[in-house]
């Protein structure tokens, strides 16, 4: 079968290996669609904290059963499935008291161990969530990056009635404010320097947007939410910059949520945060209950996924992949990697 291997920052390599086996309890999954992410670019520029190299990439996507291990029940040929890419020790502290996600031996597919860039790949049974019917490949490639959003919504508390600020509106800033909307939020008001992902922020129905580069995001911040600014902001970039805005524009005593992965480190504004007494908090990842709200708000009608589609390229386009987000920064959203293909030549 097909690999693709990033060798080093910037250079994806492909190569033929054998396909793997699978246990008993295990399901040897035809992998269908790659969704590449903000952390996975990271990792293509070498600027990813937690990764070395070579690696194999892949942690968002969504595969089709293709065959099962003699004591699998809850799978059949065909089946859409995904998964969550955590694999935890389940023995520190964290593990122990529930919060595996954080797990201190904490390794995710795609990062600290291989991913699913290849044709088959096996997971547990017990690892496995089957799509709804009517799920595409694409959006069972979704199911992940909204789940980071739902998790991310949550260690908010309850949004229900608040006034949300979502720094950053790429897929992630995206969904978070669209997850904050579904759970009930009062106002969401996202920022972005890209008029193209405000224009599809709008698309997806939110209608609160602001460009900082050209006009005060403070102004607009009140313009919204009057002078009590927002409650709640997530920070769904990654730089300093962004950081201290969401420090700035939150009401005192409100909560700053890190959403974004951050590759250099940044400075923020201590002082204004001891000062307005606020309070912040990381977000990493997921949990499986996530992953279940996740299926279910995209079934429904909590997330408009379509806009948020920019393009789909072959397996074997995975470079160019890259080089289009490269040369195409403000305007791609989410970048699909179909493995289709791979199948038809077959």
């Amino acid at each position: 079968m097909l690999r693709a291997t990033m060798t080093r920052p910037g250079k994806v390599e492909f190569g033929e290996v054998p396909k793997p086996g699978f246990g008993a309890e295990d399901v040897l999954l035809r992998i269908r669609r790659i969704g590449i992410c903000g952390s996975d670019v990271h990792v293509y520029h070498g600027k990813h904290p937690y990764t070395s190299y070579p690696v194999v990439q892949g942690h968002e996507f969504c595969g089709e059963v293709g065959e099962v291990g003699r004591s699998v029940h809850g799978f059949v040929q065909g089946d859409l499935v995904t998964a969550p890419p955590q694999i935890v020790c389940g023995k520190c502290l964290p593990c122990r008291e529930g919060r595996y996600h954080i797990c201190e031996n904490l390794k995710v597919i795609g990062f600290q161990a291989p991913g699913v860039a290849q044709e088959f790949f096996p997971f547990p049974e017990s690892a496995l969530m089957k799509l709804p019917a009517a799920f595409t490949p694409e959006l069972g490639a979704l199911v992940e990056p909204a789940a980071v959003a739902i998790h991310a919504v949550s260690r908010a508390g309850s949004v229900l009635g608040l006034r949300v600020l979502v720094l950053g509106a790429g897929p992630i800033g995206n969904l978070v404010a669209q997850v904050a909307r579904w759970r009930g939020a009062r106002q969401v008001l996202i920022s972005d320097v890209s008029d193209h992902r405000l224009s599809i922020a709008r698309q997806c129905g939110i209608t609160h947007t602001i460009n900082p580069n050209k006009d005060s995001l403070e102004l607009r911040v009140s313009e919204v939410f009057s002078s009590d600014r927002a409650e709640v902001a997530f920070e769904c970039v990654g730089l300093a910059e962004t950081a201290n805005q969401a420090i700035l524009c939150v009401r005192k005593g409100g909560t700053v949520i890190i959403v974004g992965v951050f590759g250099e480190r940044p400075g923020f504004d201590l002082g204004l945060v001891q000062d307005r007494e606020l309070e912040v908090r990381g977000t990493l990842m997921y949990q499986r209950q996530d992953y279940v709200d996740s299926i279910r708000c995209l079934a429904g009608s909590g997330i408009k996924a379509d806009p948020l589609l920019t393009r789909s390229f072959p397996f074997r386009q995975y470079p160019e992949a890259y080089a289009f987000i490269e040369e195409n920064r403000e305007a791609v959203m989410k970048v699909m990697i179909d493995l289709d293909d791979l199948a038809e030549v077959k």
